[in-house]
């Protein structure tokens, strides 16, 4: 694949998308709070948070479809205030909803979308074979789109989304809605695309799939609030200590535990509990005794490294506690 992203002059080459305070208000809501951050050529940058926390704000403006209110931003070297349109023919984009027709074949989506991105006759169906191949889609190419599966639909999209073979995708919650199993297919895809030299800029609220990502930024209330690679983020971006507590009658074990003064937050996890507290050595003699004292058998508890999950409720509740929360932003 053709990748836009070398430097022809031997310099160094420009950040994939670089953003600097940038920030979009909606009257006087505050959708996207001055958030700034890089990303480079060839990465896989996942940006995650909940629903509302304005994440498709964000993409909206790095993809030229929405005005920042200030800052600014460049996208595959354009800025996205002054020079949207040349952002837009420079990167690809993944929509939550597929903007497929669903009374057309894969084929003939993908002969329409040529048609959008203006390929040169000599160049479409080049294009489409790749696309075809890339996406597995050879023994489906004749189907209607609107009987197949959401898996095979979301690689149709993908598909149609990089015929132009743009520097930079843009997914935007790209795997609601679809299996588990279509899930990681579609993760192997992002992977190879990576591999080529394509920068993925991806939303997700699903913690397992940030762990895909090379870098990740946690988004919450329209607010960057930490910035790292998925193991960065699990061992030092929480303030506090977590402890894997099993024991018997986990829920009500919670209820007492989440008595003592030195635990900030208790959760349920699988079949056990996740205890975020200051001193873990402190924490788990405290634990130890409340549990004899109440009659609770305690199989086990150990001081873990805390997953992406609980990272980013940590940092929730800490952001909760230390400002007044805004109302969610609208996506």
């Amino acid at each position: 694949m053709n990748n836009n992203s070398s430097s022809c002059n031997g310099t160094e080459p420009e950040k994939a998308v670089l953003v600097k305070d940038l920030e979009r208000r909606f009257g006087s809501f505050i959708a996207v709070r001055r958030i700034s951050f890089e990303v480079e050529r060839g990465e896989i940058f996942g940006f995650l948070g909940p629903n509302g926390a304005g994440k498709s704000t964000t993409i909206r403006m790095l993809c030229g479809l929405l005005a920042p209110s200030a800052g600014w931003g460049k996208v595959a070297g354009f800025d996205i205030a002054t020079e949207p349109e040349k952002v837009k023919s420079s990167i690809g984009y993944m929509s939550q909803k597929f903007s497929l027709y669903e009374d057309l074949t894969a084929e003939e989506n993908i002969d329409f979308y040529s048609g959008i991105y203006r390929l040169p006759p000599e160049k479409k169906k080049e294009r489409k074979e790749w696309v075809i191949e890339m996406a597995g889609l050879t023994k489906h190419r004749h189907f209607r789109t609107g009987v197949l599966s959401g898996g095979w639909k979301q690689r149709l999209a993908l598909g149609c989304a990089i015929l132009h073979e743009p520097p930079i995708i843009f997914l935007d919650e790209p795997t609601s809605g679809v299996d588990p199993i279509s899930r990681r297919n579609f993760w192997h895809l992002i992977h190879e695309l990576a591999h080529r030299g394509i920068t993925i800029f991806v939303t997700t609220h699903y913690m397992d799939e940030a762990e895909y990502c090379d870098r990740v930024g946690l988004i919450y209330r329209g607010e960057l609030i930490s910035l790292g690679t998925p193991q960065k983020l699990k061992t030092s971006a929480m303030a506090y200590d977590l402890l894997e507590v099993i024991c018997e009658q986990p829920q009500q074990a919670m209820i007492e535990i989440e008595k003592l003064s030195d635990i900030k937050e208790v959760a349920l996890f699988g079949q056990g509990l996740h205890v975020i507290c200051e001193n873990a050595v402190a924490a788990e003699q405290s634990i130890h005794h409340l549990l004899a004292k109440q009659g609770f058998q305690l199989l086990s508890i150990e001081k873990i490294t805390p997953s992406l999950e609980d990272v980013f409720v940590s940092l929730i509740e800490e952001k909760d506690r230390s400002a007044k929360p805004q109302q969610e932003a609208k996506e």
